[in-house]
């Protein structure tokens, strides 16, 4: 537990800001409560809960119905306020510290069944011969069958120096690998060089490490003398403030980042102190770039330093505080909303990029059989019924155009809509879905459907940088 409490000690410097539950702050709204009210409330409650146990079928324990409790209250607030317990909170605090006790493996659940994806370089896992296609059937002498992936990683966590057991399937034979775990620190940052002079770097989380590895990445690339970067910050849901204020300052030059509202302190301005910018940069982002990323994103834009490139984001404008409880459990609940430096919303509305591409890498593939096949046997015009028109009306629906239900009636609505799909493909503007038009209806959707063979975000960034 030493370890976790020496982690928090960090984390609560970095992470969103702490917010002391005996602050004179937080007596002004609390007394806004009726509190001799709220003393009857819970006397009465803990009435029920005895008459409960006393009468219930089953036995009940009394640690779940205190987490029940806090659970149930913090459901009334927003979706990011949540109470943990000791457990959840040691999980917590390790993910955002971005290091922990283990033994260095990522694993992956493939049909139910806990696949080694990858051993990280200089691990213990990776020391001790474990490999990437490991299946690992055990942890300390237990079955993982039946687990989820968040169970798994969490028996083989541990506080380092301790010893753990992992038990492999590797093709037909069976191993057992006694581990000592070690601190393992989490790579947040990928980077390469693109086209001999860009630089292409990638963050997944902004947690403790973070602004670490990426001034390293910044280093190598001065050296090579790489004055052009594109940020990639695609899929990172966020974390810490302060690392993405750090982050900031090495792009953008010195001036307002943000403005974060917290409702018992006002308004406070978190400025850049970059004297001059060094870099040109530009920032993909797509739905579930969110918080940190999107306070990143939008920083880079509202202060004109690159162009954002890809799809809106999540919209994610509000700010947790986390405080530890005196009984090792945590709460963490919002306390502020934050506006880019433009003093725009994000909350529930996202950023939007200045370039709007999405990419089709790893989409959900469309199922080409359920389209009524286009046999060219007739030419339909208005108010023509049939199986073709329905399969017309749907391909036209998923290539984004505005018809109604799809019900095989080429009503004036698919009419109006097909002469536009006509006139988008150049082909003769009048309506009717002739042999041209399903064939080109027919190429579209198997385009569509065809998953993007490139990261064609990040081909318009590289285009843009040259």
């Amino acid at each position: 537990m030493e370890q976790w409490k020496k982690q928090f000690k960090r984390i609560s410097c970095l992470i969103l800001t702490i917010i002391m539950l005996l602050s004179s702050s937080f007596n002004i709204y609390a007394a806004e409560l009726d509190l001799d009210k709220l003393d009857d409330d819970f006397d009465f409650l803990k009435l029920v809960i005895q008459y409960v146990n006393e009468y219930y079928q089953y036995d009940i324990n009394q640690d779940d119905i205190i987490t029940a409790l806090y659970n149930g209250f913090f459901s009334i607030l927003d979706d990011y306020s949540v109470y943990y317990t000791k457990e959840e909170f040691e999980a917590f605090a390790a993910d955002i510290s971005g290091e922990f006790g283990g033994i260095g493996v990522q694993i992956v659940n493939e049909n139910n069944k806990f696949i080694v994806s990858s051993t990280l370089p200089e691990s213990p896992a990776l020391k001790a011969g474990i490999k990437s296609g490991d299946e690992i059937i055990s942890v300390d002498g237990k079955s993982v069958e039946g687990f989820i992936l968040n169970q798994v990683s969490k028996l083989i966590r541990g506080d380092a120096g301790t010893v753990v057991n992992i038990g492999i399937k590797r093709g037909d034979n069976k191993l057992s690998f006694n581990i000592k775990r070690e601190i393992v620190i989490v790579s947040s940052v990928e980077s390469k060089v693109l086209n001999n002079n860009i630089g292409y770097l990638k963050i997944t989380d902004f947690n403790e490490n973070t602004t670490e590895q990426v001034e390293s990445v910044l280093a190598d690339f001065d050296k090579k003398k790489i004055t052009k970067i594109i940020l990639d910050v695609r899929d990172n849901l966020g974390g810490s403030l302060l690392t993405v204020t750090e982050i900031l300052n090495f792009f953008v030059p010195e001036g307002p980042l943000l403005y974060v509202d917290y409702r018992a302190f006002g308004e406070e301005v978190i400025e850049s102190t970059l004297d001059k910018q060094k870099y040109k940069v530009c920032v993909l982002v797509n739905e579930l770039s969110a918080s940190a990323s999107e306070i990143f994103a939008g920083a880079i834009q509202d202060r004109g330093v690159g162009k954002i490139i890809g799809t809106t984001t999540y919209g994610k404008g509000v700010v947790q505080s986390l405080v530890e409880l005196k009984n090792d459990s945590a709460i963490k609940f919002t306390t502020a909303e934050y506006f880019t430096a433009n003093r725009n919303k994000v909350q529930g509305i996202g950023i939007k990029p200045d370039i709007v591409i999405e990419n089709k890498i790893g989409k959900e593939k469309v199922d080409l059989s359920a389209y009524p096949e286009l046999k060219k046997e007739r030419k339909p015009g208005l108010n023509a019924v049939g199986l073709d028109v329905l399969g017309a009306e749907m391909i036209l629906q998923t290539l984004g155009y505005k018809v109604n239900t799809p019900d095989g009636i080429l009503d004036k609505v698919t009419f109006e809509q097909m002469k536009l799909f006509q006139k988008n493909n150049n082909l003769h503007s009048y309506g009717i879905l002739d042999f041209a038009t399903q064939d080109a209806l027919t190429s579209a959707l198997k385009l569509f459907a065809a998953p993007d063979t490139e990261d064609t975000q990040l081909k318009k960034a590289i285009e843009l940088m040259k």
